[in-house]
């Protein structure tokens, strides 16, 4: 009867055990360059790096629904928003993402609204455009406005910047 403690059975419980230990860190650190490819990813612990990428994996998510809505808003397969394009001339949506400010504006092409005024406040409330995309689709013309704040500490106040487009689209 072998002993429990054989040397044959120690050595390859090792060998398993640091096989497994490379794969493990091996895998971590495809997962760190995956949340954070460019710069490279500090040097954080097992526990950390899997924190981060649960929480990188909720923002993905996050975005992703907030995309559908949007994309469904401007194709106008909401009742809701069917409703709002018929009745206005100008709609628009105004999403709030951390230190940035996405506004989407849908306007009827012989609507006299000012894209220069959506830009004028936006950045009055401190949250300068970084870009700018637009498409024409039948009697419409869809702007996606996105602004980021001047201080990430502060943030934008969406709901300041809702009130004042509101204000201005309800403006003849």
């Amino acid at each position: 009867m072998p002993g429990r403690g054989s040397k044959v059975d120690t050595l390859s419980r090792k060998v398993i055990e640091r096989n497994r230990r490379i794969l493990t860190k091996d895998l971590l650190s495809k997962l760190a360059s995956l949340i954070n490819p460019i710069p490279p990813a500090p040097k954080w612990t097992s526990l950390e790096l899997l924190d981060e990428a649960t929480a990188h994996v909720k923002q993905l998510r996050e975005r992703v629904e907030m995309l559908k809505r949007k994309k469904q808003v401007l194709e106008g397969t909401t009742d809701e928003s069917a409703d709002m394009m018929g009745s206005m001339s100008t709609v628009f949506k105004v999403t709030d993402l951390d230190s940035t400010v996405e506004v989407c504006l849908s306007s009827k092409l012989d609507d006299k609204f000012m894209l220069t005024r959506v830009i004028d406040v936006l950045e009055e409330e401190a949250a300068p455009v970084v870009a700018v995309s637009y498409s024409r689709e039948d009697d419409r013309m869809n702007h996606i406005i996105h602004s980021q704040s001047v201080c990430s500490r502060i943030g934008i106040d969406s709901s300041r910047v809702h009130e004042r487009l509101k204000r201005l689209t309800a403006q003849p």
